[in-house]
């Protein structure tokens, strides 16, 4: 039995490692997810085999029941709810983390035969556990709270240095753990456990603390990296429970999740000290009027002007943002771009790393509309071609497409890289309204000589566009 368990964790290693290399690109990523789905199933199935903890029945059970919750979150969940998702998923995964690491302190708490295989290394190990843990848990849900609007960004005078006694809290319930080891004899290891409520509270604050104050437009950034807060909360547990499969595991998750974080702040062009420390972005508003917000003027356009614009053209870029998430016209907009291929048009859609309100958000939401995946263009690779391109259609997207980043110094955004979508022939935006996008910055693109504004939600605006089209064409 022991050789089949070692033999069941280094396979799913394996398709841990196989599965997240193929999430490098839309063609594979549907495999390689499935390949780290089933890799986890195989690790979960040994460690239970190995620890003799449930019985085959009890074992499908669980894994039934498991299966069914999670196909009813992956049905029903809205597209535009899909960021809080991974936030909660992020949550979950810390706080499993803190507390089986946790419950390991329990069987050196009885007596002091029962402490003798209680090292400071141990404790060490499941102080770092039950910290990154539960930092990652409370911090995920002030993020989950964030993105659906029910939390705001928010501090008080004094707040870092709050933060920095709790910190410090922290590391003094931590050197209780460490202390009250057998190595270091003058305190009863019986307290290990109150020195361990002490580290989860303090950590749990902690969080709270860390997230409540970033702003919003720095959302995608702290999802990736709570990511990798799990990652390593779950790599920590795994040296506490001397389990190779968690251990791996839970460092690919760190890894990547530190990657993906530093990937975006790059496409911020910002500092994760400056993220986590000087955030910025307004909440977005519920509705606002439904015109400028000062007194420049901007041009409106209607469905059949825009279908005849979109038309003539030879070459169209697509830019995806938050907005088509809210409107669902995912499916629209490929009908629509599919209808312009079947005239000669070329269409493309240009992906900005940190468009939405998670990383890849805009990819998994036009997968989900079955477009192509040769279609979808990362921003590095497209930006070189706006000039040469007849018409943009913005559909939702606002932060990343305004060109306040290249040109106004005094903007919080300025340096951020962004589409550039002013410098192509013509450019249609379709927004419910001129409100600001996440960032709370007004969008100088907007009232841009080239731009042209399609209001209303952009699932209608988009039907309309393609009844327009269909008029258009040849009987």
């Amino acid at each position: 039995m022991e050789t089949i368990v070692t033999l069941a964790y280094l396979v799913a290693a394996t398709l841990f490692i196989v599965g997240l290399k193929r999430l490098s690109s839309p063609v594979t990523a549907r495999g390689g997810n499935r390949m780290a789905a089933l890799g986890m199933l195989v690790a979960v199935v040994a460690a239970l085999f190995e620890e003799r903890i449930l019985n085959v029945p009890e074992l499908i059970g669980g894994l039934a029941l498991g299966g069914v919750i999670g196909v009813l979150l992956a049905r029903r969940v809205a597209m535009t709810a899909m960021p809080e998702l991974v936030a909660a998923f992020n949550g979950f995964g810390g706080a499993a983390s803190a507390l089986v690491a946790g419950a390991e302190v329990m069987k050196y708490a009885g007596g002091s035969d029962t402490l003798e295989p209680y090292t400071w290394l141990l404790g060490l190990t499941i102080a770092l556990s039950v910290l990154i843990g539960a930092v990652t848990f409370s911090g995920s849900f002030v993020a989950y709270g964030k993105l659906n609007g029910s939390v705001k960004s928010m501090g008080f005078p004094g707040l870092r240095v709050v933060s920095i006694l709790v910190g410090l809290g922290v590391l003094l319930a931590g050197a209780w753990m460490l202390a009250a080891s057998p190595d270091f004899p003058g305190l009863d290891g019986e307290t290990v456990p109150l020195a361990l409520g002490a580290l989860a509270v303090l950590a749990l604050v902690l969080g709270v603390f860390l997230v409540l104050p970033i702003g919003g437009a720095d959302m995608p950034v702290v999802v990736a990296l709570l990511n990798s807060y799990s990652g390593l909360a779950a790599a920590a547990t795994g040296f506490v429970l001397q389990n190779y499969a968690l251990i791996v595991s839970g460092a690919l998750v760190g890894a990547s999740g530190l990657i993906l974080t530093t990937i975006m702040c790059d496409a911020m062009n910002r500092s994760l000290t400056n993220v986590l420390l000087g955030g910025f972005g307004a909440e977005a508003q519920k509705g606002g009027p439904a015109g400028p917000v000062d007194e420049r003027p901007i041009r409106s356009t209607t469905p059949d002007d825009a279908a005849v614009l979109l038309s003539y053209a030879s070459s169209v870029i697509v830019v995806p943002g938050y907005g088509l998430a809210v409107a669902q016209a995912q499916h629209e907009v490929r009908e629509m771009a599919e209808i312009l291929q079947s005239q000669g048009i070329r269409v493309r859609y240009a992906i900005h790393p940190v468009a939405g309100r998670m990383p890849g958000h805009m990819n998994v939401l036009l997968a989900e509309a079955n477009v192509p995946y040769d279609q979808l263009v990362e921003m590095d690779e497209i930006n070189a071609d706006f000039a040469s391109t007849d018409v943009v259609l913005v559909v939702g997207a606002n932060d990343v497409v305004n060109p306040a980043a290249r040109t106004d110094a005094s903007s919080p955004i300025y340096g951020m890289p962004i589409l550039n979508v002013d410098e192509a022939g013509n450019v249609i935006v379709l927004k419910r309204s001129m409100r600001p996008g996440y960032a709370g910055v007004e969008n100088e693109l907007f009232y841009n000589a080239k731009t042209q504004m399609l209001f209303g939600d952009a699932k209608d605006s988009v039907k309309a566009v393609i009844d327009e089209l269909k008029a258009l064409q040849p009987a």
